[in-house]
């Protein structure tokens, strides 16, 4: 099966591109999505080999920074289950979880952090979810052709 390519979303004060090239092997757990379509995408659909995107929201700039791969498929994201964590969820439940991650490593760092105002001034770009109105999703898929022109325009 041919891999599928997603845009993951992060703010750098919680987790930026930075804290990923620093983290053992260069690998992340995704946690703390809290929403059900974004977890959907974790749970059922991403899988390992899948190409990712890694986006810097709530910044400036306001970048996709380099490309991720996904190495293990979605599990239950044990922050809902510690009441001493942002993510806690008090209505999860362990035999049932709620919420889903997957692990993420880095494959590589663009040259040129690729920023939203050049992404929205290309036309190959035009139907990009992220800049889609109202689309405020943290994980979201993107098309073999979306994904390849924003590798070419960060390198």
């Amino acid at each position: 099966m041919a891999a599928k390519y997603w845009l993951v979303k992060s703010e750098p004060d919680v987790f930026s591109w930075d804290d990923l090239k620093k983290s053992k092997n260069q690998t992340t757990y995704w946690d703390g999505v809290r929403n059900y379509q974004a977890r959907n995408f974790l749970r059922d659909e991403m899988k390992k080999g899948d190409l990712v995107l890694f986006y810097h929201s709530n910044t400036e700039p306001l970048a996709v920074m380099g490309v991720c791969e996904v190495v293990r498929e979605g599990y239950p994201d044990f922050t809902q289950f510690d009441p001493d964590n942002d993510h806690y969820d008090p209505k999860a439940d362990p035999k049932n979880p709620t919420w889903f991650m997957v692990d993420v490593k880095l494959k590589k760092e663009f040259k040129h952090p690729v920023t939203l105002d050049e992404i929205k001034s290309n036309p190959k770009l035009k139907n990009l979810k992220l800049i889609q109105r109202g689309n405020r999703l943290s994980v979201m898929p993107v098309t073999k052709g979306e994904f390849e022109e924003i590798v070419k325009m960060g390198n």
